[in-house]
This record gives structure tokens, C-alpha cells and sequence, in this order.
């Protein structure tokens, strides 16, 4: 009986293993970072590792294919190659292609705001710049030219706002689905009175996204 369950306790080891080893593939750690990206309200931090590794991964799909392809090689085993290379492209050019959007959304927003800065990559920033200068250019043109000199910001309303009333922000408070990781216990949402969520691991939650904030960003709590 001992050894029957010693192997059954080694069988589940091997599959824990083996699903951790799975999970942890940069092809679903670049699914994670998307599936993360189009959830979250705000920009996440650029994950320039994971983004650099799929590319080199992709470039390296796109040779053997073609080899495949010039050696004769099935045709089964090449489109099995090739689904997996068009997977890699459409999840690496819908990630990029998401930050770009929330950059060009709430640009002046992440410019002002450091912690928000520092997560670009430099070609992000590059973009985010000229977009900010684009931008400015044809509202000088358009509008702010023709408005007294008090109304001429870009940023406030008037010259008497104290805020950058005229900038959007993205809404912290919007609810999103997410998913643990691993069992997190009681977890207190924010400074009112309500209970705490216990939040189990692979549970599903609707949560408002500044309660969750800092579990997304260090890996605990993913979007779906």
C-alpha cells in the first residue's frame, strides 16, 4: 500500500512538474503578457526579456519552416510548424499593438507620470513623443490659436485650473476578471469596511483593477 501510494504521490509530482514547465514557456508567458495588457486600464510595464526571446523565436520558426519547406518535408509537419509560428506573430503584434493604443490614448497622462514613463521601451517613448508633438501641433493649429491666451493650454481648461483638467486618465476602478496563481487567503480590497475577499488559486474574480494593481504587477494575480 506504502508503494502504491509513493507512486501515485510521484505521478502527481511528475504533472505538477510538467503543467509548471508548460505554464512557464515563453509562449505562454507571452499569451499571459497579452491577455494582462488588453485587461488592464492602464500600461503595464514593457516586458523587454519576453519580448526579445520571441522575436529571436520567431525569426528562428520562419527558417526552419522555410527549410521544411524546401526539403520536402510533410506537409502536416510543416503546417503544424507554421500554426505555431502565426500563433507567436499574431500574439507578439497584438501586445505591441495594444500598448500603442493606450499610449496614444493617454499620452500626456504617462508622460507626466514617471512610474508610467519607465515602463515604455525606448522605441515606446519615441513614439509617445511624437505623438505628444503631433498632437500639441494640430491643436495650436486648429483650436488653441484662435482662444484667448488663458485658454491656450494643453493641458487645463484655463489658466486658473490648479489640475491638468484636459488630460485623460485611465479608471483604476474598473472592474476586471481575474485569476490567482495560488492561494492568496483573506485579501482586503481597499480602506472600507467591506469583508475581505478570500481568493483562492485558479478561481475566477470580478475585482476592481486599484485594488488588484499591485498583485498584477508582480505576477500573483493575472487578467483573463
Amino acid at each position: 500500500m506504502e508503494t502504491g501510494a509513493q507512486d501515485g504521490s510521484s505521478g502527481y509530482s511528475t504533472m505538477d512538474d510538467y503543467e509548471s514547465l508548460i505554464s512557464t514557456t515563453d509562449a505562454e508567458l507571452l499569451k499571459r503578457a497579452w491577455q494582462n495588457e488588453k485587461a488592464a486600464p492602464q500600461i503595464l510595464r514593457f516586458e523587454a526579456a519576453l519580448i526579445q526571446r520571441s522575436r529571436e523565436q520567431i525569426k528562428l520558426m520562419e527558417e526552419t519552416v522555410g527549410e521544411f519547406t524546401r526539403n520536402g518535408i510533410d506537409p502536416l509537419t510543416v503546417s503544424l510548424y507554421q500554426m505555431d509560428l502565426d500563433r507567436t506573430v499574431f500574439l507578439l503584434r497584438s501586445y505591441l499593438r495594444t500598448r500603442l493604443q493606450k499610449i496614444e490614448k493617454y499620452v500626456f497622462h504617462i508622460q507626466k507620470t514617471a512610474e508610467l514613463w519607465n515602463r515604455l521601451s525606448r522605441q515606446e517613448k519615441r513614439f509617445a513623443e511624437r505623438c505628444i508633438e503631433d498632437m500639441e501641433k494640430h491643436l495650436d493649429q486648429s483650436v488653441l490659436s484662435k482662444l484667448p491666451s488663458s485658454y491656450k493650454s494643453h493641458l487645463k481648461q484655463s489658466s486658473s485650473s490648479e489640475e491638468d483638467d484636459m488630460v485623460p486618465e485611465p479608471r483604476l476602478d474598473t472592474y476586471v476578471i481575474c485569476r490567482s496563481k495560488r492561494f492568496l487567503g483573506a485579501f482586503q480590497l481597499d480602506d472600507s469596511a467591506e469583508e475581505p475577499v478570500n481568493i483562492e488559486a485558479d478561481d475566477l474574480y470580478a475585482l476592481p483593477y486599484k485594488s488588484i494593481k499591485p498583485l498584477v504587477e508582480t505576477g500573483q494575480i493575472d487578467l483573463v
